[in-house]
């Protein structure tokens, strides 16, 4: 059977750039992106363009801002996609190895945040579930105290990236990846519960805010309804545009009318459930 040719569009380093200005991303700004590269089309270097072109629309002021989960860092006794057999359980959790920013790769936010990480220069934060990586002059400052049992609240780097003024891009991807929206979970009530994790200490369990993306979908719908966030396309991507505070803001006040304390069964941040595994 013979070989079906790519399909397009031709997208280049160069085009990134010029898709991404057009677009309204200012040289200089901070940027966190939520990313899907297959959405861009055929793609000339793939990942490795697409971060050239997000570094060259940024400038050299600019700072470049991804998730980099590792939620298989995680209790297998939930693990549902596949499960494990229990007789696994205490075993896994013994031999699991702990985080180290420098070599656990990221799982579940596509290979575009995976390049940012290995990117010559790139800083990475210590939360050992829902870390983030930066590159360029305020990087050191947003992935720096990423506390422990704060997942994604006010001391970690999403709190910094509101404080900066950063923009979300959402390049191909769902309002369902929009990790900011969970930093407004940290500022409603909101159940709280137990995460077992390994660490350098051995196994532990620390109490955090509960966290779900579910409904997550509705609320961006009516969040670009209501706010003004900027579209286009980059390559054949749909992105959107929008500052960080604004999707805190508007989730704080969605959540906590539309959705019920009992829609809490914490799946952890973004798109899948980061205690499945393929």
């Amino acid at each position: 059977m013979p070989t079906l040719p790519p399909t397009g569009p031709l997208v280049t380093r160069d085009t990134v750039a010029a898709h991404l200005l057009s677009l309204g991303i200012h040289p200089g700004e901070t940027l966190l992106v939520h990313s899907s590269l297959s959405s861009l089309g055929w793609v000339n270097g793939g990942p490795v363009a697409v971060v050239q072109g997000l570094l060259d629309a940024l400038g050299p002021e600019g700072t470049l801002v991804v998730p980099t989960q590792s939620g298989d860092l995680s209790d297998p006794a939930l693990w549902s996609n596949p499960p494990v057999p229990e007789e696994w359980w205490s075993t896994i959790r013994v031999t699991m190895p702990a985080y180290d920013p420098r070599v656990t790769p990221s799982r579940g936010v596509g290979v575009i945040p995976e390049t940012v990480r290995n990117w010559p220069g790139a800083l990475r934060s210590a939360h050992p579930e829902t870390s983030f990586a930066a590159l360029g002059p305020r990087a050191a400052a947003i992935t720096e105290g990423h506390a422990p049992d704060c997942r994604l609240g006010e001391r970690s780097p999403l709190a910094r990236l509101e404080a900066d003024g950063a923009r979300v891009l959402l390049l191909g991807a769902g309002y369902d990846t929009c990790t900011s929206f969970h930093l407004a979970e940290y500022r409603i009530p909101s159940p709280v519960v137990e995460v077992g994790r390994p660490s350098p200490r051995g196994w532990e369990v620390v109490r955090e805010v509960s966290i779900t993306s579910e409904m997550f979908e509705e609320l961006g719908s009516d969040f670009e309804r209501d706010r003004p966030v900027v579209r286009g396309t980059v390559g054949a991507a749909d992105a959107r545009l929008f500052p960080v505070a604004d999707a805190v803001a508007y989730a704080e006040r969605w959540l906590a009318l539309h959705r019920p304390r009992d829609l809490y069964v914490d799946a952890g941040p973004g798109a899948p459930d980061p205690r499945q595994r393929p």
